[in-house]
């Protein structure tokens, strides 16, 4: 797998090494389980073809059980400034419940050992709405985040996949369903928790202390252009052109070997382009630019995203400012449909 990502990389990157790259994220698994020597190869791979930043924001998504003071001394040295650290919840039932591999214990141990090993810009994932979760447990969950004085929190409401074990319970009456107006009452209690601690909701599902913004995933809100190396990995232009590569390992592999990389490939339509930027910019806190609008695709555009936004506007779901359109609180539960709403 590791000669595959690198054989892609060196396939792709431009040949002359003059691009600037400003984040680079490890993600989409557990890359906490490779070695210091295989993250290192894969490091190396990227520096010999792209110029990294000296200020680049560098993370790695880890899970508790993988931290220890060594590995995170390697990980300081490779180059890693920020860690996305996958805990869900510090309670223990919970945690079995999810079939997570770490114990809340270990969760608390690995955020002291990451603030030990001087991490100053780590964020931790938090599940709310899961069938176990009450409103006090989110609290206690939100508490142990606040007194660590966790720069960022990325929370997510639990989602049943079709096809998965959870999805199999839940059909066989072996767990409770996903009760969703419990998810947007324990929503209304994050967001009221999270803005009482000082963390800004700078996204729909991401909270952070003053200066400690995800660069990374707000480059992706932005529409800028990003290369994506691995199974299932999504690269963009930054334009029109948006690529994803298969997600089966094995083919991945195989393919590589021949020195093809096996993606898909999609040109957007400048309807679906227009689409996208409706989704993304009304998830942000500054919400959507109608000067942008203007100028990628049209006045008449404006205008009907004006007069579909009226009713909106009326209920109060969202407001204008300074030439935007921005969710309020109220509108933010709803973000998705609303932003379906406006679709061209």
């Amino acid at each position: 797998m590791l000669q595959a990502l690198v054989t892609e990389i060196n396939l792709t990157a431009p040949k002359d090494n003059v691009e600037t790259i400003d984040t680079v994220y490890f993600g989409g698994g557990t890359p906490s389980l490779l070695t210091s020597e295989e993250l290192t190869f894969i490091f190396n791979s990227v520096h010999n073809h792209f110029y990294i930043s000296p200020q680049a924001e560098i993370t790695l998504e880890a899970n508790p059980d993988d931290i220890s003071k060594k590995i995170l001394a390697d990980w300081l040295q490779l180059g890693v400034n920020r860690l996305s650290l996958g805990i869900q919840s510090f309670d223990e039932d919970e945690l079995r419940w999810m079939n997570r591999a770490h114990n809340a214990a270990q969760s608390l141990q690995s955020i002291d050992d990451i603030i030990e090993a001087g991490f100053t810009n780590f964020s931790v994932d938090l599940i709310y709405g899961s069938p176990l979760l009450n409103n006090n447990t989110l609290k206690k969950n939100a508490e142990i985040i606040f007194n660590k004085k966790i720069p960022h929190i990325s929370a997510y409401a639990l989602t049943v996949e079709a096809k998965t074990a959870l999805y199999k319970m839940i059909e066989k009456h072996d767990s409770p369903a996903i009760d969703t107006n419990r998810q947007a009452e324990q929503f209304e209690i994050l967001l009221q928790l999270t803005e009482d601690a000082g963390y800004e909701q700078y996204e729909i599902s991401n909270f952070a202390r003053p200066g400690y913004r995800s660069r990374h995933n707000s480059s992706y809100w932005q529409g800028k252009p990003y290369y994506g190396f691995g199974p299932a990995a999504h690269s963009f232009d930054g334009k029109n052109i948006r690529r994803w590569n298969i997600a089966n390992n094995a083919l991945y592999i195989q393919s590589l070997k021949k020195n093809e990389i096996p993606f898909e490939e999609e040109i957007l339509t400048r309807e679906q382009q227009l689409n996208e930027y409706i989704m993304t910019s009304l998830r942000t806190i500054e919400g959507l630019n109608l000067e942008i609008v203007n100028k990628k695709f049209g006045a008449e555009e404006v205008k009907k995203i004006l007069a579909q936004s009226k009713k909106y506007l009326e209920e109060k779901l969202m407001r204008q400012e300074n030439g935007f359109i921005i969710l309020n609180k109220e509108g933010k539960f709803l973000a998705d449909g609303i932003a379906a709403d406006l679709f061209f």
